[in-house]
């Protein structure tokens, strides 16, 4: 049989969407409390410091749970992990309009990490898995865009919006919960375990019996958890302090403040799933040490930029654009392509650990540190030293691009 004839790609295409609102509504759930803060804040009475952990307890719990749900994933297959975890972040998501003070609303949040992790390395692989090989790249980033564009693009406005029509902050979390509770069932019927796609078994996507520690003998996965640390370095800490760098340091209103971080969330958008489809055509490697390059030299003109608005947007957007898309690029198509046959999960839940711990947690508090003793303006190189250090990365990656290895194999294959 042909490969167009035994290829489906009515089931790509319907995988791969709804695989990607999925991982929308994870970014937007993550996300949609940040706006909100204030008033919960106001209602529980919670302090800054009450506020953070909130936001950094999902993050660390995400780590723990990519890890060992990508482990678990390539031995059950992807279709149990995946939807029971769409339908109970959902649920968490809606609960947290429930909570009735700081530790119930840390523990349902430290929930929805749990449920969140352990979504994200496996619908990763359940998109390469329904992907043909030369859309690999592609298709990977279009999923996991939707994570900027409803987190940190959308989100603020729907929650903010929301409230103008809704009784209070409790029901906005209601509201969106909504969307994932319905996208489950339709999952439910439309996944497919790998075993059951050409492309699933195509890059061993297939569960089975491998040994965890062969993945430790991928160089690329190991240089990919590097590079993964040192992109998320970048877009945590600015997520985190370039507000009030904005309104603190360069004095921007509160409603300039929120055009320029919009940015993050269109930047990275458009960043996660054009960069790895250029991957699709000029390599992984080199699309890394490039966006990578691209990420260090936005950050450095955005350091040197004043209380111009306009021009702080454009150079936010770039930033994102390249550091989310090197993050798409890392997590999916590097990950999926280096990791060894059967322990594609694992191997992309171990760097999306390795990222959420570090990036989401260790790299902010070395920049809030950095900050404290220099003052906000100096945490920027934080960012900056982590982009420049993944391009160094990526230097000693091997190309995994499907056309790239084509055109390699002829002259491999000469005496």
């Amino acid at each position: 049989m042909s490969r167009s004839k035994s290829w489906d790609s009515s089931y790509e295409w319907k995988a791969v969407t709804l695989l990607g609102i999925g991982f929308g509504l994870v970014g937007l759930d993550r996300w949609i409390i940040a706006p909100l803060l204030p008033a919960i804040s106001a209602d529980l009475g919670l302090s800054v410091e009450q506020q953070l952990n909130l936001v950094g307890i999902l993050g660390l719990v995400w780590g723990v749970f990519a890890f060992l749900s990508g482990m678990l994933s390539d031995r059950i297959g992807h279709r149990k992990i995946l939807i029971p975890a769409l339908f109970l972040f959902s649920l968490t998501s809606g609960l947290s309009g429930l909570a009735t003070g700081f530790l119930s609303l840390l523990a349902v949040r430290a929930a929805m990490g749990m449920m969140e992790g352990s979504y994200c390395p496996t619908s990763f692989a359940a998109t390469a898995a329904a992907s043909a090989p030369r859309r690999r790249g592609f298709n990977q980033g279009l999923q996991q865009c939707g994570f900027a564009l409803f987190g940190f693009g959308l989100g603020p406005i729907i929650a903010t919006q929301l409230l103008l029509v809704v009784p209070s902050w409790r029901w906005v979390f209601l509201v969106v919960a909504i969307p994932g509770l319905i996208l489950a069932t339709f999952l439910y019927f439309v996944l497919r375990e790998p075993k059951d796609t050409p492309g699933g078994a195509a890059i061993g996507a297939v569960a089975g019996g491998s040994r965890f520690g062969e993945i430790f003998r991928s160089r690329n996965i190991v240089l990919s958890m590097l590079a993964l640390m040192s992109a998320m370095a970048c877009i945590f800490v600015l997520g985190g302090v370039v507000p009030e760098y904005l309104t603190g340091y360069l004095k921007l209103s509160p409603q300039q403040m929120g055009f320029v971080m919009s940015a993050l969330g269109f930047g990275g958008c458009i960043g996660q799933f054009l960069v790895p489809g250029i991957s699709d055509v000029f390599g992984r490697k080199v699309t890394a040490i490039l966006s990578f390059i691209g990420a260090a030299a936005t950050v450095w003109w955005f350091m040197g930029l004043g209380a111009n608005t306009t021009m702080l947007f454009i150079v936010l957007f770039l930033v994102s654009f390249f550091s989310l898309g090197n993050v798409a690029l890392i997590t999916g198509p590097i990950a999926t392509e280096s990791a060894p046959k059967g322990l594609i999960s694992s191997a992309i839940g171990l760097v999306v650990a390795s990222g959420e711990i570090f990036g989401g947690g260790i790299a902010p508090f070395i920049a809030g540190q950095i900050g404290g003793a220099a003052g906000i303006q100096s945490t920027l190189y934080m960012p900056l030293f982590g982009v420049s250090l993944g391009a160094l990365v990526c230097l000693f990656l091997r190309e995994t691009a499907p056309a790239k290895m084509r055109n390699l194999a002829p002259v491999a294959a000469k005496p």
